[in-house]
């Protein structure tokens, strides 16, 4: 395989997670518009909410199928038009049962989408013989700053959800479709398919259940932020409501910041040393939460918490891929669904232990969480694939 076609692949793999996160930010982050062009009372609400991520699941468990017949590329190739596509169907309805059909497409595709992105992230990274899986989380976390600002307009000029939808699906929908041409499953298309096949019976759920309870416990971190940041600001720590605002743009940005160096940090310290500082800064972030006399030490939390949390979810993935070489799509496509799981988790839990004990109470269940991630540190370096001499095993080839 040539270092131009890597490099190509690389990049377009980028733009898909790039354009991932524009799609989901965008449509997260205008619900309440959502609500009032379809009529979906606070009552009904959670469970639109909670019926994507189960839908996302189910497409995870797709995905794994899929791509042992034909290859995570292809799936990943028809999958994100889906998932753009179904913004403009949420756009277009007035009705319930077409929201309801349009955000199935967008669950359904989304899990399809997730774990296909990921296998090939993980098949790009044993190509490159180092660590560039934060990088692409590193695109996600972009689009999703992309994807939040857009909505923001959207909703400071009164727009229409399919007025403000519809500039990014008819930037990115040509833009992928083209990119999709680079896709590069470094496992070697149908030979990888097979492969995943004959070796899936070597792969092990109980080897692989410490990474889904760190991807879990990570994501019940990030969904008690995106969920609970603004509320925590100005409920308990007493912010103006334009400030209660700001907690979550910072946590975006320094995800972004954190993931855009973390590979140097992975290649030059190792997963494992990596995975434990992003652990205890996330840890220290929910304390310094919990702890805050105002709003401004209460930011200085969800700070230290973006830098903290945005290692974990990227290594975890690439910690599948080294744990099962010869299985690595199914273990990304299993460990995948825990990150709808944590979804599904973390906002409910949050709010039951506010309202049932107190919201400063409530910061440290997380912390707990993430903390238990330092047991299983070791699971980042698997022995049987341990990288020889160093924190990372010789270049397969040398693609920039």
């Amino acid at each position: 395989m040539t270092d131009a076609r890597l490099r190509y692949g690389r990049a377009s793999l980028a733009l898909s997670f790039f354009a991932q996160g524009v799609a989901f930010a965008v449509l997260v982050t205008r619900i309440p518009a959502l609500q009032s062009q379809y009529g979906i009372s606070d009552s009904v609400l959670p469970i639109f909410l909670a019926a994507v991520p189960i839908l996302a699941g189910v497409g995870s468990v797709v995905a794994e199928a899929l791509a042992k017949r034909v290859g995570a590329a292809v799936v990943l190739r028809w999958s994100q038009p889906v998932v753009l596509l179904a913004l403009i169907g949420v756009g277009l309805g007035r009705e319930m049962w077409q929201v309801a059909l349009a955000l199935g497409a967008f669950g359904l595709s989304v899990g399809l989408l997730d774990a296909s992105m990921n296998m090939l992230g993980v098949s790009l990274q044993r190509a490159y013989g180092r660590s560039i899986m934060l990088g692409f989380h590193a695109a996600y976390s972009l689009g999703g700053i992309a994807g939040a600002s857009l909505a923001w307009a959207g909703a400071h000029w009164e727009l229409s959800l399919l007025v403000t939808y519809l500039p990014a699906v008819c930037l990115l929908l040509p833009a992928v479709l083209v990119g999709s041409r680079w896709y590069v499953d470094a496992k070697g298309g149908q030979e990888a398919a097979e492969s995943a096949g004959r070796k899936a019976a070597g792969f092990s759920f109980k080897l692989l259940l410490p990474l889904c309870l760190v991807m879990s416990f990570a994501y019940i971190g990030d969904s008690t932020v995106s969920n609970w940041s603004a509320k925590y600001l100005q409920d308990v720590l007493g912010s103006s409501e334009a400030l209660a605002t700001v907690p979550y743009n910072v946590y975006m940005v320094t995800t972004l910041i954190g993931r855009a160096v973390g590979d140097f940090g992975v290649r030059r310290f190792g997963a494992v040393a990596v995975v434990r500082a992003g652990a205890v800064v996330a840890a220290a972030g929910f304390a310094v939460v919990a702890a805050a006399p105002g709003a401004w030490v209460g930011m200085l939390g969800f700070t230290l918490l973006g830098f903290g949390l945005c290692v974990i979810v990227p290594q975890t993935f690439a910690a599948a891929g080294r744990m099962f070489p010869g299985a690595s799509d199914v273990a990304v496509a299993r460990l995948n669904i825990f990150n709808y799981v944590g979804f599904l988790v973390g906002s409910p839990l949050v709010g039951a232990l506010g309202d049932a004990w107190s919201y400063r109470g409530a910061m440290l269940v997380p912390m707990a969480m993430v903390l238990v991630t330092l047991v299983y540190a070791r699971s980042f370096a698997p022995e049987g694939d341990r990288y020889r001499g160093g924190h990372e095993r010789p270049r397969t080839v040398d693609v920039g």
